[in-house]
């Protein structure tokens, strides 16, 4: 039985779309350290004012008991020049404000795209180049993600923050808007946007009509039929 190139595609996608988010999240602080260092040269060289280090791993507390929940080593560690009032209740004592990341909630579309390639028939040297290319696009839209939440903690949930931003003249909507983009829109999107882009020639195969179908009825045959069977 001939298997057509569209249920072939199908069942290596169901095939390695799993096996590439079993990956990533295995070599998950791998994954986040080029972002991390992205997002780093971003944050200190554009906005020096507003963001004083970018740390890599971070600890995740419990925000009731103050105690030591995990350490991630994928997380980032934002550490920034805002000083806010650290105790809700007393007398105020002051802080730099310090807040954690975690890239991977905008990195899926690593492994999105790396399944997707692998499906695909491709020689090899073509499957290497699609992956490298896919690996840069794609961790600079996870950067974009990870900056946009970084100025969406501190203008948005920050009341120090928030002043700092007006006084800067940061809109505080585009803020918004540009974590909407990066959180919901990016993510999925450049993914599937990209392995369209390279791979054309297979998708316009995929909707080729088969051999021995004609994509539209021959007129002049059905004319005939239709006299034959009066």
């Amino acid at each position: 039985m001939t298997i057509s190139p569209l249920r072939r595609f199908m069942l290596a996608a169901v095939l390695w779309l799993p096996f590439a988010f079993f990956l990533w999240f295995a070599f998950r602080a791998q994954f986040a350290w080029p972002v991390v260092q992205i997002a780093k040269a971003v944050l200190l060289h554009i906005w020096p004012g507003l963001f004083v280090d970018v740390l890599v791993g971070a600890d995740e507390i419990n925000q009731a008991t103050g105690q030591l929940v995990a350490h991630h080593s994928d997380w980032l560690q934002v550490n920034s020049n805002v000083l806010y009032n650290a105790v809700a209740n007393g007398p105020p004592k002051y802080a730099f404000f310090d807040y954690i990341i975690n890239p991977m909630i905008y990195g899926y579309s690593l492994p999105l795209f790396g399944g997707l390639v692998m499906a695909t028939p491709l020689e090899k040297w073509q499957r290497l180049a699609q992956i490298g290319l896919g690996l840069v696009v794609l961790f600079l839209v996870q950067t974009f993600g990870v900056v946009a939440e970084a100025f969406k903690v501190l203008g948005l949930q920050l009341p120090e923050g928030t002043a700092k931003m007006h006084e800067l003249g940061y809109s505080l909507e585009v803020i918004a808007l540009c974590y909407q983009f990066g959180y919901l829109i990016l993510p999925p999107l450049v993914p599937a946007v990209l392995w369209i882009l390279l791979n054309r020639p297979f998708i316009e195969e995929l909707t080729r009509p088969a051999d021995g179908v004609s994509a539209e009825p021959n007129r002049e045959t059905a004319v005939e039929t239709r006299h034959q069977g009066e």
